[in-house]
């Protein structure tokens, strides 16, 4: 199924056997949501549970918080994740602060799902990724999947998490297709998955860039490189045993991801192994990720913008021919 398809079809299974699971957004309910992922959800679940909303982030959040405290599951939907500044206080100092405050008497069971990413020619406004700025929250999940199959997964085990998940999901991803169990099923939420065994090199990963990532791979195949991919799913919790366990078999590590090089997350990833396993490592530790500068409007410097399959191989082969022995 198509990512778009699996999103949807993880709403429709939490929805259909918890009636705490209620949808809160602008242009979900008779429109059917801008991605046409909610669409037909509010003739099944009716308006007391697919509630549409006014124009105001903070609004929606809010009625997100709330409905949490008194018992629902609700699942709110911002439509680009470029306006989470519009609702900084609410998530960063209200719902990621609130289940510390309670000593954990109170549980907020709340998922913020929202498009990110660039390559769609929309402009600064609509394409940042900004999954940095919340890894430093603590208090908050944040879950980015890569394909249909680990979308429908980890949204699944996000809804029925008791703590608030921000669940990014990439425009570009929501038409591309891979093998996903039709019956319900979950992925543990802080758990990577290696998507490609290999010897020589350590790609770390998430979104997006897993598949850049894996097309990458099959060129540096035909050179003879030998490289382990891992997808790192979650952001928040991260899983530095399988990262860690992968570089003291490859000695090199490269991270790879759509955010800005400068203050993205791959800087608490290498900073973690270099802590941890810098013995292990046959060469420095490259992060690849966008130039520091907002997302360019015009086609030509948006492609020169985003991270491509052959910076991951530049990057490769970069590494492959240093060695600090």
């Amino acid at each position: 199924m198509t990512f778009k398809e699996a999103v949807k079809e993880a709403i429709l299974f939490e929805m259909r056997k918890d009636p705490t699971v209620i949808l809160i957004g602008e242009d979900i309910g008779q429109y059917g949501g801008i991605f046409q992922i909610t669409s037909g959800m509010l003739d099944e679940f009716g308006a007391g549970r697919v509630i549409d909303t006014p124009i105001s982030e903070l609004a929606i959040v809010g009625a997100g918080i709330g409905s949490a405290l008194y018992g629902c599951k609700p699942i709110v939907e911002i439509m680009f994740a470029d306006f989470l500044t519009i609702v900084m206080d609410q998530i960063v100092n209200n719902a990621a602060k609130m289940n510390y405050s309670y000593d954990e008497n109170i549980r907020l069971p709340l998922v913020i799902r929202m498009a990110y990413g660039a390559g769609t020619r929309s402009g600064m406004h609509h394409c940042q990724n900004l999954e940095g700025w919340f890894a430093d929250v603590p208090g908050l999940k944040v879950v980015i999947p890569s394909d249909a199959y680990t979308a429908k997964g980890l949204l699944a085990a996000a809804i029925r998490d008791p703590n608030p998940v921000l669940f990014f999901e990439h425009k570009l991803l929501y038409a591309t297709r891979c093998e996903t169990p039709e019956e319900d099923y979950t992925l543990p939420l802080g758990k990577a998955r290696v998507v490609e065994e290999g010897t020589d090199l350590t790609i770390v990963s998430w979104g997006i860039m897993v598949r850049k990532a894996r097309q990458a791979a099959i060129e540096l195949k035909k050179q003879g490189i030998s490289v382990e991919i891992i997808d790192l799913c979650s952001v928040v919790p991260f899983d530095k045993e399988t990262i860690i366990n992968s570089v003291k078999k490859t000695s090199r590590l490269l991270i790879v991801h759509e955010a800005h090089a400068s203050g993205g997350f791959g800087g608490e990833i290498s900073a973690t192994v270099a802590e941890e396993a810098i013995g292990y490592l046959d060469a420095p530790i490259k992060r690849i990720g966008a130039p520091f500068i907002p997302v360019p409007f015009s086609p030509v410097l948006e492609d020169q913008y985003i991270p491509n399959e052959k910076d991951i191989v530049k990057g490769a082969l970069e590494m492959l021919s240093v060695n600090t022995n």
